[in-house]
């Protein structure tokens, strides 16, 4: 452990629209607020489209529904290279025919400070992992119903 950069839990998340939606923007300007308030780091985003036929084809942000601050289109070129090919093959997978995919790879920056204060007492963040919503609604309506 030397001078290694304090980082908070790397996630990925997928989204996926129907080929034929017609944005609020809601979406972007959230993300971009996240962005700019520094509560993430914004690594990788890749836009993908998955055919009728099960086909996918990734393209440039530019190009997601419509360009301006208040789109995707704001964050084209955001790509450090940790999504592979094998990334957007498994994550078009997980879509469903006729969509449009946004994965997005991104640090919790919050969660910084916190573990360099453990990193500071001798700790280390040693894991991290996601709990999916559906698990925790799953749970409480089964915690509900006794």
């Amino acid at each position: 452990m030397g001078n290694e950069p304090e980082l908070g839990p790397i996630d990925f998340v997928l989204l996926e629209f129907p080929d034929d939606a017609r944005p609020t923007g809601a979406a972007a300007r959230q993300l971009r607020e996240l962005v700019d308030a520094g509560t993430i780091s914004l690594y990788d985003i890749v836009a993908l489209r998955k055919a009728a036929d099960g086909t996918h084809e990734t393209f440039d942000l530019s190009e997601f529904f419509w360009a301006g601050e208040d789109s995707f289109a704001y964050f084209a070129g955001a790509r450090s290279g940790l999504l592979s090919d094998d990334d957007v093959a498994e994550a078009a997978a997980a879509l469903r025919d006729n969509t449009i995919g946004i994965m997005l790879v991104f640090e919790n920056a919050w969660a910084s400070a916190f573990v360099g204060a453990a990193r500071s007492s001798g700790g280390a963040m040693v894991a991290s992992s996601r709990i999916p919503a559906q698990d925790l609604l799953d749970v409480l309506d089964e915690l509900d119903s006794q």
